[in-house]
């Protein structure tokens, strides 16, 4: 499940108070450039962040000086650059949930023949840490560092579920609801009813309300104190991910996640306090 954010544009001549402003430009463009793994030309650069073409190569050249980018002479395009990795990888080596998780997502993936992910909240959104790819030629595939919003995602609606109401309303409130595909929840109730049968069956189904064309199975993993930690879930083509195997898998989620919540010293919401 690719995914791609709408153009931050920024003015030339409108820092935001107490930011400074060449810092700005520079984290903007990195994060343009990690949108798209086969780079943009300098004038895309521009045109996408709203800064002159001629400010745009002098941020590119300093990082480029200090490795966060790299320049392709032979197309002209411009790179995320491996310090850039290496930079954002300490993200990832913060979760420690995430290399004991690796076995889990791969037996999901044996066992579904199905990508399966790793995923965490932050600021309303749903960010993909990891995925065990499918074998099959035709699959489901999220950019690692990549988001998606909470109510639209099979992960994001199992943590949801964990939330108080409250809660639920201040990241609608804050983030509403888009609508990215047909599928998609934008009403505050029909969510409010979605997250009270994934309470019920223990598990999340994205059901092409994301990405038209795919379905994603999710459940919880809990932490030491039984409050949502990360979620996984196994995502594929909806014409293999049928209705009828989106029932057989929800119990594997769920099953999965409980075994992982306890492997990693976690304990489920009804035992939180015992």
């Amino acid at each position: 499940m690719s995914e791609r954010r709408s153009p931050l544009v920024k003015s030339d001549t409108a820092p935001r108070s107490g930011s400074v402003q060449s810092v700005e430009r520079a984290l903007t463009l990195l994060e343009v450039l990690g949108e798209d793994e086969e780079g943009y030309r300098l004038t895309d650069l521009a045109a996408r962040t709203g800064l002159s073409p001629s400010t745009v190569h002098r941020l590119l050249a300093t990082l480029e000086t200090r490795r966060f980018v790299q320049f392709d002479p032979s197309d002209g395009m411009w790179h995320m650059g491996r310090q850039a990795f290496a930079v954002g990888s300490a993200f990832i080596r913060q979760r420690n949930f995430v290399a004991p998780a690796l076995p889990f997502l791969r037996r999901l993936r044996d066992q579904t023949r199905e990508t399966a992910n790793l995923g965490v909240a932050d600021d309303g959104e749903m960010v993909f840490l990891t995925q065990v790819e499918s074998r099959e030629i035709m699959r489901a595939i999220s950019r690692v560092g990549g988001r998606a919003p909470m109510a639209s995602s099979g992960m994001g609606k199992a943590i949801l579920s964990t939330y108080s109401a409250a809660d639920v309303a201040a990241i609608i409130g804050r983030h509403g609801l888009k609508r990215l595909t047909p599928r998609s929840l934008t009403d505050a109730a029909e969510l409010g009813a979605e997250l009270d049968r994934i309470r019920r069956n223990g598990y999340a189904v994205d059901d092409e309300e994301f990405v038209t064309g795919l379905r994603c199975v999710a459940a919880v993993v809990y932490d030491a104190q039984g409050e949502a930690l990360c979620a996984i879930s196994v995502s594929g083509l909806a014409v293999r991910l049928t209705t009828e195997r989106v029932t057989t898998l929800g119990p594997l989620l769920r099953d999965t996640a409980i075994e992982l919540t306890r492997t990693l010293g976690g304990r489920m919401p009804d035992a939180a306090g015992a």
